[in-house]
């Protein structure tokens, strides 16, 4: 079978690798489309994602899609040809936690996650025409959402964990006005979970323009393109901060109002670098950080079916074949892409 395989920094290759084969409890996945995500393409640019470090070959991806290819013994209620998305976690040890964290597996401290060097050996991704996964890793896709949409439920779900987190803090969201930093696909997909929550009026601030179009497309009703001088909104009571980017911290704490919330969902580097945080004290703003998810891939599946839509987001699409191509318009600001998509079967 192919896979796209990361051997170190600027080294990516589809190679051939061995098709696999289930054990007890397992089940291979036919993957028929990927989702390029930011990690992935950390790791192919810099042979590192965050803290985690390239140390052996890794195929990437962890948004994936397709249809149950071959059951393996011990499996049941799962039959052949049935279209899935895949929970791409799995907890390492027994699962137990403090009191103080029950049920927010997110947080356990030792999670293999697909597509990820976090772990020697590393745990290989979804990106391969064929994915051996544990039965309980499947989520069977509804009624209407295809394979191509199905493989955007892991990012969906980091957007409605999002959305959970500050429904927590603040009482819900519905009827409430937000401000979004940052319209990558982070961004883009939590605009779209927070007008599936019944969010009121929802403005979107970002450095380019095409990343704007595709938020309003998402459900973004008023977008400030930051590269042509546009001020960010004032006095935002709930903002989620989805660019991940230290230098924009500063900005985005001044325009969240005094006492509001701030949902950091954005990716902070795990590196030293400057920020100006001195309104999160005199303003006291409430600081919310966002890891993954949980079980809200459950909810972006029930969100897609109830006619959420996530096609705007999917800007391009190359076959397997083609992975380095796919990666490079990926990183590049100004290929005007958002979700870049690899189509395998």
């Amino acid at each position: 079978m192919r896979a796209v395989t990361v051997h170190g920094a600027e080294d990516l290759r589809v190679d051939e690798l061995p098709d696999p084969v289930p054990g007890e409890g397992e089940v291979v996945v036919a993957v028929e489309w990927g989702g390029i995500c930011g990690s992935d393409l950390a790791y192919w640019r810099h042979g590192r994602s965050g803290t985690a470090v390239l140390r052996d070959p890794l195929v990437l991806g962890h948004e994936i899609a397709g249809r149950v290819a071959r059951v393996g013994p011990g499996v049941t209620g799962v039959e052949e040809g049935l279209p899935v998305t895949v929970h791409p976690a799995e907890l390492v040890g027994d699962g137990r936690m403090p009191e103080r964290l029950a049920g927010r597996t997110n947080l356990y401290p030792r999670v293999r996650y697909f597509g990820s060097a976090a772990f020697s050996p590393h745990t290989d991704g979804g990106f391969c025409d064929l994915k051996k996964v544990a039965a309980r890793q499947l989520r069977p896709l509804p009624e209407g959402v295809d394979t191509r949409s199905g493989a955007l439920a892991e990012p969906l779900a980091v957007a409605c964990h999002a959305v959970n987190r500050a429904s927590g803090a603040v009482g819900g969201v519905e009827g409430r006005d937000v401000f979004v930093n940052g319209a990558g696909p982070i961004g883009s997909l939590v605009v779209a979970a927070l007008r599936h929550a019944g969010a009121a009026r929802i403005t979107v601030a970002d450095l380019g323009r095409a990343p704007l179009e595709v938020a309003r497309a998402m459900g973004a009703d008023d977008t400030r393109d930051l590269s042509r001088g546009d001020a960010l909104p004032e006095d935002a009571e709930l903002v989620f901060e989805a660019s991940g980017a230290p230098a924009a911290l500063g900005g985005v704490l001044r325009a969240t109002a005094r006492g509001g919330t701030l949902v950091q969902v954005g990716n902070l580097p795990g590196t030293q670098a400057p920020a100006a945080l001195g309104e999160l004290v005199t303003r006291e703003i409430t600081w919310i950080g966002s890891y993954r998810f949980v079980e809200e891939i459950d909810d972006a599946l029930a969100a897609m079916a109830a006619g959420l839509d996530v096609t705007p987001l999917m800007t391009h699409s190359f076959p397997v074949g083609e992975a380095h191509e796919a990666m490079r318009t990926a990183a590049d600001p100004a290929s005007g892409s958002s979700k870049v998509m690899l189509r395998f079967a």
